[in-house]
């Protein structure tokens, strides 16, 4: 994956400690046993929600230029958001909630349909360590799951994130299940609500994260967490310093529907981290039933992205990072001539969403786009 998430790595290395290599070792020891309440069932996000989880920017961690730098996204986001579901946002304290609330106003944002949790948190990237919410298989309650979060295989500052799925959990009165003997980040996975899940070997069973476990041992667990019979794994690749995910999955191929896969080209695919084995096992999957998806292709960006402030990462963005809502799809930008084509192929493929673009060339910088950073609640019938 071309991604990078270098700088804050640097700064990661500095505040991680021992206290994180005292968890890895702690979890060499582990064993994925999942309690009896943990089967579920994992919608697909094209899925009614009935809220989004968005995990705010803050300066508690890497400062107010990092902060500043990347905010801006947020509000684009919570701005579609608001007219499609539900936001919850999580502030990291009172203060930092009353400032939000003042940029929300100055963007002209009804609040109306925003919500707040206080939780003190160390970064924004909600879809890895925030609860990824299922339904409970025998009487279809709605539970967070809670995973292991241990910043990417050690590379990132993690404790006060590992615990916010406890905080929603305990905030929208659900059950936790607690499966955090497996260490697993939502961007991870993409699954299409009918049993299959996709993943790359290289961000689940890398030595950082579980290094006991194997494939078949990471199978059982998410098979009887989400109600999986069917797995598309591509090895990917260990990203070193370029790519502390390893190649997160949603990056390169998503599920716009249980019935649609939208990703690159295969020359595309092999460019942001794939090998051409890998991209031809992709393109060639086939869902529980045996059936083909559908598959859509998005392009790279034109150009190698630079940051608002003239700042050139060295490679191209991916619009695979995207995130379904109700009404909308939001998409990453780069001010770049490939945003209206990426936007027109997407909207071909959801034609009863508004594809919404938001400028991510600053948080891309830092690692991602607007999938990474957002997490769907998904409506209980």
């Amino acid at each position: 994956m071309k991604h990078t998430r270098l700088a804050r790595r640097r700064l990661a290395r500095r505040a991680a400690g021992c206290c994180a290599t005292a968890l890895a070792l702690i979890s060499a020891l582990a064993v994925p046993m999942l309690p009896a309440h943990a089967a579920g069932f994992l919608p697909d996000e094209s899925a009614p929600h009935e809220a989004t989880w968005l995990q705010w920017p803050h300066h508690y961690q890497y400062g107010r230029v990092y902060r500043n730098r990347i905010e801006s996204t947020w509000i684009e986001m919570t701005a579609a958001l608001v007219t499609s579901e539900r936001v919850r946002i999580i502030a990291y304290d009172q203060r930092e909630k009353r400032r939000i609330l003042r940029r929300l106003r100055e963007a002209g944002i009804p609040l109306s349909q925003i919500d707040f949790l206080i939780a003190k948190t160390n970064d924004t990237w909600v879809r890895d360590n925030g609860p990824l919410f299922v339904f409970n298989d025998t009487d279809d309650q709605l539970q967070a799951t809670d995973w292991g979060f241990n910043g990417w295989g050690l590379d990132a500052p993690f404790r006060l994130d590992d615990v916010v799925p406890i905080t929603v959990a305990s905030s929208l009165g659900i059950p936790r299940v607690d499966l955090s003997e497996v260490v697993l980040e939502g961007g991870a996975i993409e699954v299409d609500g009918r049993g299959t899940l996709m993943a790359t070997r290289s961000s689940i069973l890398e030595p950082d994260r579980n290094p006991t476990l194997t494939q078949t041992d990471v199978e059982a667990a998410l098979s009887e967490a989400f109600g999986i019979r069917n797995f598309i794994w591509l090895d990917g690749q260990a990203g070193g310093q370029v790519d502390i995910t390893d190649t997160h999955i949603d990056g390169l191929a998503r599920f716009a529907d249980p019935h649609t896969i939208v990703t690159m080209k295969a020359a595309d695919l092999v460019y942001y981290g794939l090998t051409a084995e890998d991209a031809v096992r992709l393109l060639a999957a086939t869902d529980a039933e045996g059936e083909p998806y559908r598959i859509v292709q998005l392009p790279l960006s034109a150009n190698d992205v630079i940051t608002e402030w003239g700042y050139d990462l060295g490679f191209k963005g991916s619009y695979v990072n995207f995130y379904t809502a109700n009404s909308v799809v939001l998409m990453p930008t780069y001010g770049d001539p490939n945003d209206a084509v990426a936007r027109d192929i997407l909207q071909s493929a959801y034609p009863n969403r508004e594809v919404i673009g938001v400028d991510v060339r600053n948080l891309y910088l830092y690692g991602g786009m607007v999938h990474c950073v957002t997490q769907q609640q998904p409506v209980v019938e």
